[in-house]
């Protein structure tokens, strides 16, 4: 297994929609061992393709950290291959958010309190399942970066504006961060 570099936010592959998975390979399951390694290596609990410069529908996590002072299941590490939402519902609940690809920035993202998702396993079997709380949250918010959105599209502009400073840092490559980080080259 290898420790991936995660692109900054500012990379053009964060932006764009991603290419569903056609197979299972052993590439593909390498891939997935490597994202679990980095995934862990920055404290993650969700990695998405697009952050270690794969345009695949293909995320990670381990939520089970987010959920050990709650009521929620365990679930352990989890993949999702060509995931799809059925649905979400429930109140727009507010939470702070943070992403790999923008270190030492964090706000607060309002998002459906359930999400209903459809997607392949690791195995390639289709699953369908209903999640609530946390385990929505890092799901909803690791499908956004396969449709080419990040946390920061969900606030307001006043919001971004006051990020600014920070982004700037993360754009000049100036900000130190314990994982490897791929700042976009001009």
């Amino acid at each position: 297994m290898a420790i991936l570099p995660i692109v900054t936010y500012n990379d053009p592959i964060l932006l764009e929609r991603t290419e569903s998975v056609k197979e299972n390979s052993d590439e593909l399951q390498e891939l997935i061992d490597d994202m679990f390694e980095t995934m862990y290596n920055a404290a993650g609990v969700g990695l998405a393709a697009p952050q270690i410069g794969q345009k695949l529908q293909l995320f990670v996590m381990d939520a089970d950290p987010m959920t050990e002072d709650s009521d929620q299941l365990d679930l352990g590490p989890m993949v999702m291959i060509n995931p799809e939402i059925v649905s979400t519902g429930g109140e727009l609940v507010g939470y702070e958010e943070g992403c790999l690809s923008i270190p030492e920035v964090r706000d607060e993202v309002r998002r459906p309190e359930r999400v209903e998702l459809k997607w392949l396993n690791r195995e390639f079997e289709e699953r369908q399942q209903e999640f609530t709380g946390w385990v929505s949250r890092v799901i909803q918010h690791e499908y956004d970066h396969l449709q080419g959105k990040l946390f920061l599209d969900h606030l307001s502009a006043f919001r971004r504006r006051l990020h600014r400073k920070k982004l700037s840092t993360i754009d000049a490559g100036d900000l130190p961060c314990n994982y490897p980080l791929v700042p976009r080259q001009t």
